[in-house]
């Protein structure tokens, strides 16, 4: 037996009955050739770490646009938060962390520029809509890797997928994903906002701090080990009713006072302006996509254009900005 097929039987040994293994993926739309070392799920967290849409995550917004600090957290550092936790969970789970963490990487690969506010952006430009989970399935099936795509498995495309919260997951590792970005997200925005004064150390409602803890590390490590508490030996990954019910509330609260924020607001408005010019200055004059982007076959130019801007990072954005609608300098 080679490495592979040892880790593979040591899975099945060794983890819960209700983890995904590997050896029994659903497997690949093109089937490969097996590495002799790494199962097929640690081949897929490689191929997303190694791919450009992963790199481009660096330079794209989380929550707030083109922050002065550099403590901010930008789209990369949630995917990696929500990787760790969710391996934390899928340990604690005894479930397959291979698979977990694979999903956690990919899960944001198709975001736009600019966070949620592009993803509103292009959603009401285009007559189909535009949804991030879907557009980083198509990232990984069609636009990276020259057109070729990532071929992953079926496990971590669902995973990417489905990882938004009214969506149904395949597996329990997507599940831990699914909600471990939200727990991830929640926390490190209020660390952002609280660094960026709009919210004040004491804001956060008593019944959540008093529940929860009064740091992101002490409300992270509670709902954690509430959810494998609660879902251990359970067919369902979820959290306790209680905690569930607090954490909706702690959502609520983060809409009004953080992701509303008036100043938050109005920068909002500048970017989905920016991002409606740039997709209707595409739309007439095609000849200016990159070359990649005119020699794939698409059922309509809004689709081309789309790809073009959601791949863009927010400084790739404002730069292309400034050169289709700012006057160059002029110079003798």
């Amino acid at each position: 037996m080679n490495l592979r097929e040892l880790r593979e039987a040591h899975e099945f040994e060794t983890l819960s009955p209700v983890a995904t293994k590997s050896a029994q993926t659903r497997g690949r739309k093109h089937e490969t050739k097996k590495c002799d070392y790494r199962t097929d799920f640690q081949k897929d967290r490689d191929r997303i770490t190694h791919c450009k849409a992963f790199r481009r995550l660096m330079h794209k917004t989380q929550v707030f646009i083109s922050p002065e600090g550099d403590h901010y957290r930008t789209r990369l550092t949630h995917t990696l938060e929500v990787a760790q936790i969710s391996r934390t969970a899928a340990r604690a789970l005894n479930l397959n962390e291979d698979l977990t963490e694979a999903i956690a990487l990919g899960h944001d690969l198709g975001h736009t520029p600019f966070g949620h506010t592009g993803e509103d952006a292009l959603n009401s430009l285009l007559a189909g809509g535009f949804r991030h989970n879907e557009h980083s399935v198509r990232v990984v099936e069609t636009l990276e890797n020259d057109g070729e795509g990532l071929n992953l498995t079926f496990e971590v495309t669902d995973g990417i997928l489905n990882h938004r919260t009214a969506n149904s997951p395949s597996t329990p590792e997507g599940r831990i994903v699914q909600l471990c970005d939200k727990i991830a997200y929640m926390n490190h925005d209020v660390d952002d906002a609280i660094r960026a004064k709009i919210l004040g150390e004491d804001d956060l409602p008593r019944h959540i701090s008093e529940v929860f803890g009064n740091t992101p590390g002490k409300r992270i490590d509670f709902l954690i080990r509430n959810l494998v508490e609660y879902s251990k030996d359970k067919p369902e990954i979820s959290l306790s009713p209680d905690a569930a019910v607090i954490l909706k509330d702690f959502r609520t609260f983060m809409f009004a006072n953080v992701y509303a924020n008036q100043l938050h607001q109005k920068e909002r408005g500048k970017i989905k302006s920016m991002l409606r010019l740039m997709f209707e200055f595409y739309m007439e004059n095609p000849g200016k996509l990159p070359p990649e982007i005119q020699a794939r076959e698409y059922q309509n130019r809004a689709d081309a254009v789309a790809d073009y801007i959601a791949g863009m990072t927010d400084r790739f954005a404002q730069k292309r900005f400034r050169e289709i609608f700012m006057p160059a300098a002029w110079e003798a």
